[in-house]
């Protein structure tokens, strides 16, 4: 079954805290791995935490890339949401890692969107 789109939940870790609490730095390193794969910018916002901490979005015209960072503890959370088939979320997971210097980096693919052919009467809506 084919998907609408790809959504890549990814969790680095091992990232050095200058980095992680450095507004400027996460929203330059996120807009350019949506570029790194391909995306399209559509728009951009990103918040400074007290005392630590940058969250942030950049919606794309494929969908969006998103992270929450720890900086105490050298940790971000990080979705990458792509629909089409023009744009890879792995591209931008491994450019956030590499430029992150994340030790390590732990991440699941989930499909999002499958439609079956037939639909059972029995499925539940919720």
């Amino acid at each position: 079954m084919s998907a609408l789109g790809r959504h890549v939940l990814a969790e680095f870790y091992g990232c050095p805290t200058e980095i992680l609490n450095d507004i400027q730095k996460i929203e330059r390193t996120m807009v350019d791995a949506a570029l790194e794969a391909g995306a399209e910018i559509r728009e951009v916002a990103f918040h400074k935490f007290s005392p630590q901490g940058v969250s942030g979005v950049v919606v794309i015209s494929e969908s969006h890339l998103a992270i929450h960072t720890w900086p105490e503890l050298g940790y971000a959370a990080v979705d990458v949401f792509t629909c089409g088939d023009t744009v890879d979320p792995w591209v931008s997971c491994n450019y956030l890692k590499d430029h992150f210097s994340a030790e390590r980096l732990s991440a699941q693919e989930i499909k999002r969107g499958i439609f079956e052919i037939e639909v059972s009467h029995k499925a539940a809506n919720f």
